[in-house]
């Protein structure tokens, strides 16, 4: 009797509270529907469900206009699809190419260190569904799943692979071997950026893949000369043990826009003194001759080497050769301005001579450079230019390539 008592009144509390928990909830909702006057504020009447989609509709386009976009890259289905990794991708050179293999439709992820590579030369691919960015160090092993390597991290300009000398051997060596290693688990496909540094201060001219070269295994240049001498040897070391997949690509020198501005090499340095009317530096008497090749004709060679069952070294660069005193004065010309050029005391293992012998990647690539020079260094005098005009991060300087649709 006396429970029966107490139950009745706790049954009807219990019930009285739901109620008041639903009206609130219910005033809630009610609150957050959008009134009559807020749609007749967008020129809506609110009264049918012809309104309410048209709101929707405008919210959505609202949205939708700060969404990034990206080039339209080309479809492929998983057949033809590769997965690709480019190491240093985040570079001068590594951009360029990812560009490439974005717009043909590839899965591509990029591995740097940011040592001279930079986030700014990628980050119109961020957020693609086939682009991937890892903060990562070569000299470390990866564990990825991928069909092709085109293995290009390692600093390439004299001041920055002299800096760490020790860290510039380690990622020639160490870092190529963790590529090998991870090429032979996969089965992948690797190709090695080697360089024209490779023949050294040449005693031949022009420089055939055949030459063996002329190098001080000693000198400020050696971390990097070597390395990537050694780098080519434990490249066929693993294709002739390991039956691993290898192409090596001789790369002569190579400029264009997204160059880093302080890296020290000749178009960079000529360029930004020019343009800021500064005495243009030349090492030495001038004498010593160099072969420019744009950036866009250099990616086209390494993916047509990547795509070739040519496994041979490959020289990649142009044969139209200058000396660097005409290369500061072409520079000066187009610059205009007010700078004079000056020499100074020459650099110790300064190359006197480099001209590539292209016959190789002629006969087995079909490939020469097509870029005249004046057209690149015009392309690239404009990206300093804009570089230097920058005074906040908001205002970007993105090189779209030609082949770019948005």
């Amino acid at each position: 009797m006396f429970r029966a008592f107490n139950y009745i009144p706790y049954r009807k509390m219990r019930v009285v509270f739901l109620l008041v928990g639903f009206a609130a909830i219910a005033a809630v909702i009610y609150a957050s529907i959008p009134s009559a006057v807020t749609y007749q504020k967008r020129g809506l009447s609110g009264n049918n469900l012809h309104d309410e989609l048209v709101f929707l509709e405008m919210k959505i386009r609202d949205l939708e206009q700060g969404k990034k976009k990206y080039p339209d890259v080309k479809f492929l289905t998983y057949k033809d699809r590769k997965r690709i990794l480019v190491t240093g991708g985040a570079g001068f050179v590594g951009s360029h190419l990812v560009d490439r293999l974005m717009m043909e439709g590839h899965e591509v992820t990029v591995v740097d260190n940011f040592f001279t590579g930079r986030k700014r030369n990628v980050e119109h691919w961020i957020g693609h569904e086939n682009f991937e960015l890892l903060h990562h160090d070569i000299v470390n092993p990866l564990y990825i799943e991928v069909d092709e390597i085109y293995h290009l991290a390692c600093p390439a300009s004299p001041p920055n692979y002299m800096y760490n000398p020790i860290k510039t051997i380690k990622t020639s060596t160490l870092g190529t071997i963790n590529m090998l290693g991870l090429a032979k688990r996969v089965r992948a496909r690797v190709l090695l950026a080697s360089t024209s540094e490779v023949y050294g201060d040449p005693e031949q001219h022009p420089q055939t893949e055949d030459y063996w070269g002329h190098v001080n295994p000693i000198g400020p240049r050696a971390c990097y000369d070597e390395g990537k001498r050694v780098a080519e040897t434990m490249c066929y070391a693993y294709n002739k043990q390991e039956n691993v997949e290898v192409r090596v690509a001789r790369i002569f020198n190579t400029f264009g826009p997204r160059m880093h501005m302080n890296d020290g090499r000749v178009v960079s340095n000529f360029i930004l003194q020019a343009l800021q009317n500064e005495s243009i530096t030349v090492y030495g008497d001038g004498t010593q001759t160099r072969s420019f090749q744009y950036v866009s004709d250099l990616v086209d060679g390494l993916m047509r080497l990547m795509a070739s069952n040519y496994s041979l070294p490959i020289n990649l660069g142009n044969p139209e050769e200058h000396t660097i005193m005409d290369f500061a004065q072409i520079i000066k010309n187009l610059v205009g301005g007010e700078s004079r050029i000056v020499t100074k005391k020459p650099m110790q293992d300064d190359p006197q001579r480099r001209r590539p012998d292209i016959t190789r990647a002629n006969k087995y690539l079909n490939w020469e450079p097509k870029v005249p020079m004046m057209v690149g260094i015009n392309k690239t005098i404009e990206y300093f230019r804009n570089e230097l005009r920058r005074s906040r991060h908001s205002e970007r300087n993105f090189h779209a390539p030609d082949y770019f649709q948005v």
